[in-house]
C-alpha cells in the first residue's frame, strides 16, 4: 500500500521522536541488535535500512515497513523500544514517559495501538522529561484516586455489556472526588444522558462510551445534537475510553461550531496520576475548543504546550 501525505508526515514525526533511541550504526564493542540497522536485520527488514542520513534512514525504515510489511509494523516499534531501553539506560538517559505518550498518539494517527505501550504500570515506571507538579490532594483523596486507577485497569477485563455501566459509575465517582457535583444518569423522552457535572457556573452533560473501536463522526454528531437540544448555555463532555477516529475529528470540526469536548483513556490516566487536575483538563479543553473549534486535544499536549 502507498502512504498518504498525512501518514508520511506522521511517520516523519515518529522518526524524529525515535532518533535518540538507538545509534545509526552498531557500536564495535556492543551487540549488533542495539542499533537501528541491527533491529531491522533481526526482523528481516534489513533491505529497508539505507546508508546515509540517520533521520532519513529511520524514516525510510518506518515508511517501507508500513507500506510493505504492515503486519510487523508494531513489532518493529516494540523491538526498537526494547533495545532503546538498554542503550539509553547505559547512557543514563532513559526513555521518558512523555516520549512514549507522544509516540502512542502518533501511532493512533496511523490506526495502530500497542497495548504494552499503553499499560499504566509501564507508563508509571518511566521518568518524566520534566518532573510534573503533582496535584495537591489530601491523603483520603489520594487513596481514593489510587483505587480508581486500579478500578479503571480492572474494567478492561469486563464483558462489554457490563463494562459500560461500570464505566458510568467510575466516572461519577471520579467527578465526585473532584467536587464537580455529578448527577447520575437520567432519561429524557427518546434519549439517555449518562449524567452531568458542574464547574463554576458551567454545566456539562456527560456521555460515557467504552466501545472496542474509536468513536467516529456519527457518534459526535448525535451527542452534539443532544447537547444543543437542551439550552444555549449547555456544554457536553464525551468520555470515550478508546478515543476518537482522526477522520471523525476532522469531519466534525469542518464548518461547525462546537460546545462539546472529549476525553480519552490516556487523559484519564494523566489526571489520575496527578499530572493535571480534572478541572484543569476540562477548562483547557473548553478553552481550546472556543479558540480553534477543536473537539478533542489530548490533556498531555495541552499541558505541554501551556
Amino acid at each position: 500500500m502507498t502512504s498518504t501525505l498525512r501518514n508520511t508526515q506522521t511517520i516523519s514525526q515518529i522518526a524524529e521522536l525515535l532518533y535518540r533511541f538507538l545509534p545509526g550504526n552498531p557500536h564495535p564493542y556492543a551487540a549488533a541488535d542495539i542499533s537501528f540497522p541491527g533491529v531491522a536485520n533481526k526482523l528481516g527488514l534489513g533491505k529497508f535500512w539505507i546508508i546515509g542520513s540517520k533521520k532519513q534512514a529511520i524514516t525510510q525504515l518506518l515508511l517501507r515497513t508500513y507500506e510493505d510489511r504492515r503486519e510487523i509494523f508494531c513489532d518493529l516499534f516494540v523491538e526498537i523500544i526494547k533495545m532503546g531501553t538498554i542503550y539509553l539506560s547505559n547512557k543514563r538517559e532513559p526513555i521518558t514517559r512523555d516520549e512514549i505518550v507522544k509516540l502512542n498518539h502518533l501511532l493512533i494517527k496511523l490506526k495502530f495501538k500497542i497495548p504494552e505501550l499503553w499499560d499504566p504500570n509501564y507508563l508509571d515506571s518511566l521518568p518524566l522529561s520534566q518532573p510534573a507538579k503533582k496535584i495537591d490532594l489530601d491523603l483520603d483523596n489520594r487513596e481514593e484516586i489510587e483505587k480508581l486507577k486500579k478500578e479503571l485497569v480492572a474494567m478492561t477485563n469486563l464483558e462489554a455489556h457490563v463494562r459500560g455501566f461500570a464505566f458510568e459509575k467510575f466516572l461519577n465517582k471520579m467527578f465526585d472526588i473532584y467536587n464537580l457535583k455529578p448527577h447520575a444518569p437520567f432519561r429524557i423522552v427518546g434519549e439517555q444522558i449518562d449524567g452531568s457535572l458542574q464547574i463554576g457556573t458551567d454545566t456539562y452533560l456527560v456521555e460515557a462510551k467504552w466501545h472496542n473501536k474509536q468513536i467516529d463522526q456519527s457518534e459526535l454528531l448525535i451527542f452534539n445534537s443532544k447537547v444543543e437540544g437542551k439550552s444555549k448555555w449547555s456544554r457536553g463532555l464525551l468520555v470515550s475510553y478508546n478515543g476518537f477516529t482522526a477522520e471523525g475529528l476532522i469531519a466534525f470540526s469542518k464548518g461547525r461550531p462546537t460546545n462539546i469536548i472529549g476525553i480519552n483513556n490516556q487523559d484519564l490516566f494523566h489526571i489520575l496520576n496527578g499530572e493535571m487536575s480534572l478541572v484543569e483538563a476540562i477548562n483547557l479543553k473548553a478553552r481550546r475548543a472556543a479558540e480553534t473549534g477543536e473537539f478533542f486535544v489530548s490533556a498531555f499536549d495541552l499541558k505541554r504546550n501551556g
